[in-house]
């Protein structure tokens, strides 16, 4: 990275390419790779891809800190709603482990832990986001972060509406990922085999995708077909790098196995 970014100084300066501020026409169409640089920055800090921590608060914290900046310095309703997405996710981040490390799903997390302080503060820029009338993808995964903030218990969760939020979002943006999401969403509804359905749709675009294997694992686990769960939790351990998530499958698999 030091070498790209004296490589990438030398081409500026011997260009003598100007510094300037774009011009408002062309900085709706900068801002869309600032917001999406951010999120990854926040993403990588909310769940690291490697290494023995789980969380990267420095770069949480840093990410939001930008999101704060940039809906200071620009009107967009979608700074607005990745600034609330952050938020919102990062509400959770005290329940999302145990004291010793060990990652803890949704559905076991003690709500009491979440932060209302940024629950609220995400919801109050959320709604005012979405009053702006005109909805992005932040402004709609911001939604459904806040539902899930909303729910006194997990149970509770409108997982109707969080799938209908994910078919939406898929509109905007299609992505197998996306699809992926709506597939757990859809499982929470009741939708078993509606949601392997979906699963399989993109199953050979997502091979090798860890979250995809770990997903099947899941819906495999909770419908009784413990050998087949058994094998997804296999193949997904073989593809996960952060010591906390690697615990967590490994936990689930060793459950299973003692239940034959």
């Amino acid at each position: 990275m030091a070498q790209r970014l004296v490589r990438a100084k030398g081409k500026i300066s011997k260009a003598g390419i100007p510094y300037k501020v774009p011009e408002a026409p062309h900085l709706a169409e900068r801002l869309h790779a600032v917001l999406a640089t951010v999120y990854l920055i926040f993403n990588e800090g909310y769940a690291a891809t490697d290494g023995d921590s789980p969380v990267r608060a420095d770069l949480c914290e840093e990410a939001i800190r930008l999101g704060r900046l940039l809906v200071r310095l620009t009107p967009e309703a979608e700074a607005g709603g990745l600034l609330a997405l952050m938020l919102l996710h990062d509400s959770r981040r005290t329940a999302r482990h145990s004291t010793e490390g060990e990652m803890i799903a949704l559905d076991a997390q003690d709500r009491r832990l979440w932060n209302e302080s940024r629950v609220d503060e995400g919801t109050h820029l959320l709604r005012a986001s979405l009053g702006r009338n005109r909805p992005g993808p932040y402004q709609v995964q911001a939604a459904i972060s806040a539902l899930h903030a909303e729910a006194a218990t997990f149970a509770e969760t409108d997982w109707p509406q969080i799938a209908g939020l994910y078919a939406a979002l898929e509109q905007m943006t299609p992505s197998p990922v996306v699809t992926l999401n709506r597939a757990v969403a859809v499982s929470h509804c009741g939708s078993a085999e509606e949601a392997f359905q979906i699963l399989d749709s993109v199953a050979e675009v997502l091979a090798g995708y860890q979250p995809l294997l770990a997903a099947r694992a899941d819906f495999l686990r909770r419908l009784g077909r413990d050998a087949a769960a058994q094998t997804a939790y296999r193949a997904a351990l073989e593809l996960t790098t952060n010591a906390a998530e690697r615990g967590f499958l490994e936990k689930q698999l060793k459950t299973l196995r003692l239940g034959d």
